[in-house]
């Protein structure tokens, strides 16, 4: 696996990662378990890295080429033995994992139908796999603590929803620190990567475009200049990840992104998965993209 050189940032574009020293040549591995199951694990196939556009909280409930998309990778994948999932939705003063055994199905958001609020995802947490990861990463030199207490916010059910039915796959979600940049979030995917190798599944949840100033609910219309960002980021995650990492220097980039936690999940995915396919591309809402990534 290769790693390319830090792109070289915009002046507002900087890198931070809390005094980060790992080594990203050498990912953090899963945490022991000595059943038979997981000692068969290295028998199978390994798991892509996945990046998810979530989209409206509205997705849970929907039945669109999006959904189905999700719900034929839930069946055409080698079930997990757990997912370890970013989401936009859980931004943090520093790098935070959820060790939460039973987290709660959060609707965070507002002004939708009473049936959104009324929808639970009872998935289990993964507490054995968050402390390993958390104990392996600040061994490291990455500063990071578990949450007992975290929530499942809609950037995690939302997708799984269709992607898992039946929430029986655990989940250990991973906060997207305030400071952190395309760079940090791609070397702490780097660092996961080898649970591909163990049959986790490693997911980043954001949106491929994300300008809710621009969002025509219910809308035909596509917005031409979040159609043009997309074409332009994925050319570059197929041919030159450098310049895919330096996204801001796209020309009008905050108009498809005028904050970047949406599209910062797309670089953990990348980091823990390198050579990028397309799985679902589709506009929503005019102006949200909902492409599906999947990196091997």
């Amino acid at each position: 696996m290769k790693y390319p050189k830090h792109a070289t940032p915009n002046a507002s574009h900087t890198n931070h990662h809390d005094n980060y020293q790992g080594d990203i040549h050498s990912p953090v591995t899963a945490w022991a378990d000595t059943s038979a199951a997981v000692s068969n694990a290295t028998n199978l196939a390994k798991l892509p890295a996945l990046f998810i556009s979530h989209g409206a909280p509205t997705l849970a409930i929907e039945q669109s080429s999006t959904t189905s998309a999700l719900a034929r990778i839930g069946q055409n994948l080698p079930k997990p033995r757990a997912i370890v999932i970013m989401s936009a939705h859980w931004q943090s003063a520093k790098l935070e994992i959820s060790s939460n055994p039973q987290p709660k199905t959060w609707h965070d958001f507002s002004g939708f139908s009473p049936e959104l609020y009324e929808l639970q995802y009872p998935v289990a947490g993964q507490p054995a796999l968050a402390e390993t990861l958390a104990h392996q990463l600040t061994t490291r030199g990455i500063t990071c603590r578990v949450n007992p207490m975290r929530a499942c916010d809609h950037g995690v059910w939302a997708p799984l929803k269709h992607l898992y039915p039946q929430a029986d796959v655990p989940i250990v979600q991973i906060s997207l620190p305030q400071h952190y940049d395309s760079m940090a979030c791609y070397q702490l995917g780097a660092q996961l990567a080898r649970l591909r190798e163990e049959q986790i599944l490693v997911i980043g949840s954001g949106s491929i475009t994300h300008n809710l100033q621009s969002l025509r609910w219910q809308a035909d219309s596509i917005d031409q200049t979040a159609k043009e960002f997309k074409r332009w980021l994925l050319q570059q995650l197929k041919t030159d990840i450098p310049t895919a990492l330096d996204w801001q220097q796209y020309p009008d980039y905050k108009n498809i992104h005028p904050s970047d936690e949406h599209l910062l999940p797309l670089f953990f995915a990348l980091g823990a998965g390198q050579r990028v396919s397309v799985v679902h591309q589709s506009m929503a809402h005019h102006s949200l993209g909902m492409d599906i990534y999947r990196f091997d």
